[in-house]
């Protein structure tokens, strides 16, 4: 199994990003997974000139990932439960979760994704929202794998 995570962030070496080098190790017996930062002078250029073209940039940034089972993670998303969670992610070989920029998505992508989840009603910095789905993700497997993490 392999787990992707797309957000739309700059990459960074901070203790954020420690954490999540510690769950990516945690889920390595279960699946690979990865997190990838995607940030590009067209993202840039087009936050600074309005939502709808951030938007658009970042479905341009995303499509060429959009590949197996796809996840969008937006606040208008259905709220799931760990069990639920797990569920979703048992029965996919490649999943694909997308964290949006400042701007949110494009209903346009959305539409594409096979689901649209929300992990709070919170807004989260990426980095506490990526490292937040990263123990979802190890939750989610350890269910999945009767390991007592869970408990």
């Amino acid at each position: 199994m392999k787990i992707n995570i797309y957000a739309i962030v700059k990459p960074s070496n901070d203790d954020f990003d420690k954490l999540s080098k510690e769950f990516i190790k945690m889920c390595s017996k279960f699946a690979k997974v990865e997190v990838n930062c995607i940030f590009d002078k067209n993202i840039s250029k087009a936050q600074n000139i309005s939502q709808i073209e951030a938007q658009k940039a970042y479905s341009q940034a995303f499509e060429k990932y959009m590949t197996g089972y796809c996840i969008a993670l937006d606040v208008l998303g259905k709220k799931v439960d760990s069990f639920q969670f797990s569920e979703m992610i048992s029965n996919n070989n490649e999943i694909n979760f997308f964290i949006g920029g400042a701007y949110g998505f494009e209903r346009n992508f959305l539409n594409k994704c096979h689901k649209i989840i929300s992990l709070s009603d919170l807004t989260m910095a990426h980095k506490v929202v990526t490292l937040v789905l990263l123990e979802q993700i190890f939750r989610g497997l350890a269910i999945k794998n009767n390991h007592p993490y869970h408990k």
